[in-house]
């Protein structure tokens, strides 16, 4: 039976306030060199996008040149801030910090990151949380590093101790291998006082290198909604795992569940199938970035579906044809600040 040790602490909802978003700068030393400067033309854009709403933190290899193309884009450059930072790659999302609420007040957690189990050289990324950290970006906000491989990308929070992550993640030997899934959740209920677990037994995603995680094929939304990857087409090789996550989600039925159209196969220059799906949408102050892949009337009906789930907030496309070259699409590359971390929050 799991405990919990601390019940005014809580892992926020994405869709809460937020102070920032963080990114990391695509740069000729990562997989991105074949193709920096149409990658950095999308980093430009996400760029854009969230300035109109909050700040942006950019860890970069040189101010001076990712400053002036930002200028020259258009971006809100008073709501930029640049820290020259040593990194491996660009997934903000499964390095950066994850906050909690801890006595109204946030916390930063900084997990350990191994580049998905050991795939990836991430030894300079793992470090940029501290670093950011000593460098002030976070302001005073605590930062507290745990001795536990996790990554943002592999878990959905409600901000009401509810957690929907994948088996395949989160139990994969690479990962934690000295844990079962009843030690997983026990150690995710003391960090992050998660009380109830929506663990899925399938879905993944051809082309993938973080073993399925759950931003990547169903995502937690307000008022109780999941917006979730579907496959319709019995020829295309997910659709079995997908039509089995589809019964999965039916059972949690408490909630609106939503689909998401399955995007046209894409594949790279050596004819391997690559990540795409619309479930890897940015929940930001005010708006939703959503991923598109030059394919107008499914973007077009992502959006649709994603607006059901936040019919008060903007739907921005934004081309990701390129991201996901290297296997990811725009929630993985972004993490989102909670509010309080940046600016102290003002007594109620």
């Amino acid at each position: 039976m799991i405990s919990f040790s601390n019940p005014t602490t809580r892992l926020p909802a994405e869709w809460e306030p937020q102070d920032a978003v963080l990114i990391a700068w695509p740069h000729e030393k990562t997989d991105w060199a074949p193709y920096l400067a149409e990658a950095e033309l999308v980093f430009c854009e996400i760029a854009k996008a969230v300035t109109r709403f909050q700040t942006l933190i950019v860890v970069v290899q040189n101010k001076t040149c990712v400053s002036r193309k930002l200028a020259q884009h258009g971006v809100q450059m008073e709501r930029v801030q640049l820290y020259e930072i040593d990194s491996n790659d660009t997934w903000a999302r499964d390095f950066g910090p994850i906050t909690l609420i801890e006595n109204g007040q946030p916390v930063l957690l900084d997990f350990t990151f191994t580049g998905w189990g050991g795939k990836f050289e991430a030894g300079l990324d793992n470090q940029i949380t501290t670093r950011l950290h000593a460098a002030g970006a976070f302001g005073k906000t605590p930062l507290r590093t745990l001795d536990f491989i996790l990554e943002g990308g592999s878990i959905e929070s409600d901000g009401e101790g509810t957690l929907l992550t994948t088996a395949e993640c989160l139990l994969n030997p690479n990962r934690n291998a000295h844990m079962n899934r009843d030690q997983v959740e026990q150690k995710l209920a003391n960090e992050l006082a998660i009380k109830t677990f929506h663990w899925l037994e399938n879905g993944w995603l051809a082309g993938d290198d973080t073993d399925a995680h759950i931003d990547t094929l169903a995502r937690l939304c307000p008022n109780k909604t999941i917006l979730y990857v579907q496959c319709t087409n019995p020829a295309d090789e997910h659709y079995a795992t997908f039509q089995a996550m589809e019964k999965e989600l039916a059972q949690l039925e408490s909630y609106r569940r939503i689909p998401l159209p399955w995007p046209t196969a894409k594949f790279d220059d050596e004819g391997q199938r690559i990540p795409a799906t619309y479930a890897n949408f940015l929940i930001i102050n005010g708006a939703v970035l959503v991923p598109t892949y030059n394919d107008p009337p499914l973007d077009t009906a992502a959006m649709g579906a994603i607006q059901q789930a936040f019919p008060d907030r903007e739907i921005i496309g934004i081309d990701c044809s390129v991201l996901i070259l290297q296997h990811g699409s725009l929630h993985c590359v972004t993490m989102q600040i909670p509010a309080g971390v940046c600016h102290p929050l003002r007594n109620p």
